[in-house]
């Protein structure tokens, strides 16, 4: 009996080390909850969001640097004293990408006064235990900032929170979105890449596509210029129905349609030429960019707001190079007013 007891064992401590290096291998690094811990809660949801992340970081990296096989990502993981830590994968400089991150976060711990003070403005009703809210926040984000004017600026987020209230019961959340900033407008490109988030939404509800397009343009308004910051695509956030299983399986299909939605644009216009000119106006429209990131974008100010938070990773939304020109007035019925127009007044690209 002993002798069958320890060959299992052998056999099982095998079988966990062939699992541990086929997630290795998926991985861009080892997930930061640790595979042991991830193995032990294999069924919950917060594995599942964990290892949905971990893979979606490693496909985009993957699909990014093929297509600027010169550069390569620094593979940066960190640690969270308060809780938690997160894997940041960058590249700088390419021939490609100016600057391209994805990064992962997993923290846990205690929501600070500030964090939960901006979550209870939402409509959030938080009860907490003698002032203190245990939370568990985890998400993907990228931003990816091609040299190429004619190659849009692409931005995609997924998260999940969860909070424990003072008596014990949890309340959860989804959130997330992606979107396109392109420095001219390419309708075929816009086309694309609308259709391609609207049949992930479809899979799950007909409703979802319309109603976060709608919620994309409307967050990613920079009130004071009046415009959009780009062409849109979808957002949304505390999403919490119809069920836990059913709101991770469609954040799950938005992931997925990361890669799909984009590369294929990347791929039709890395090799187009470009005017000095051109690259003149995609640093104003940057600068655009960094002014909506700082001055409006939630996940910048809940980050900014979150003791022990990593800065470098908050801020790796920003572009390496930006432009701020005084009174600058692209012409009349130029190529460049051309995109103001839409970022004035959305399209409906799909129908």
């Amino acid at each position: 009996g002993l002798w069958l007891w320890r060959r299992q064992a052998v056999m099982a401590a095998s079988e966990e080390d062939e699992e541990e290096k086929e997630l290795r291998q998926r991985f861009m690094a080892p997930p930061v909850s640790g595979l042991r811990e991830l193995r032990r809660r294999r069924r919950e949801l917060r594995t599942r969001m964990e290892l949905l992340i971990m893979e979606t970081q490693a496909e985009v990296c993957r699909a990014l640097a093929a297509l600027d096989p010169g550069a390569a990502f620094a593979v940066d993981t960190w640690e969270r004293k308060e809780g938690g830590g997160g894997i940041s994968c960058v590249l700088q400089d390419g021939e490609v990408f100016e600057k391209a991150g994805v990064n992962v976060s997993v923290v846990f711990g205690h929501l600070s006064e500030e964090a939960a003070r901006q979550m209870r403005s939402r409509g959030k009703s938080l009860k907490a235990k003698d002032g203190k809210l245990p939370f568990c926040a985890m998400g993907v984000s990228s931003v990816i900032h091609p040299k190429n004017p004619h190659i849009p600026t692409m931005h995609f987020n997924y998260r999940y929170f969860e909070i424990e209230e003072a008596d014990g019961t949890k309340q959860w959340w989804f959130g997330g979105g992606t979107d396109l900033t392109p420095t001219y407008l390419n309708e075929e490109d816009a086309v694309h890449f609308h259709k391609t988030l609207k049949e992930a939404c479809d899979k799950h509800d007909l409703k979802l596509y319309p109603k976060y397009k709608k919620w994309c343009d409307d967050y990613f308004f920079i009130e004071h210029r009046g415009e959009r910051r780009g062409i849109g695509g979808i957002f949304f956030d505390d999403v919490d129905s119809p069920s836990k299983e059913e709101v991770f399986q469609f954040v799950k299909s938005c992931a997925k349609a990361v890669v799909p939605c984009y590369i294929p644009i990347v791929k039709r216009h890395c090799h187009d030429s470009f005017t000095p000119e051109e690259k003149l106006w995609q640093q104003l429209r940057r600068g655009r960019y960094v002014e909506f990131n700082l001055v409006y974008d939630r996940g910048t100010k809940f980050g900014l707001l979150t003791p022990g938070s990593r800065i470098e990773s908050i801020l790796m939304s920003l572009p390496l190079t930006a432009r701020w020109e005084y009174m600058h007035t692209p012409p009349e019925s130029s190529k460049e007013a051309e995109i103001l127009e839409v970022l004035r007044n959305p399209k409906d690209w799909v129908h």
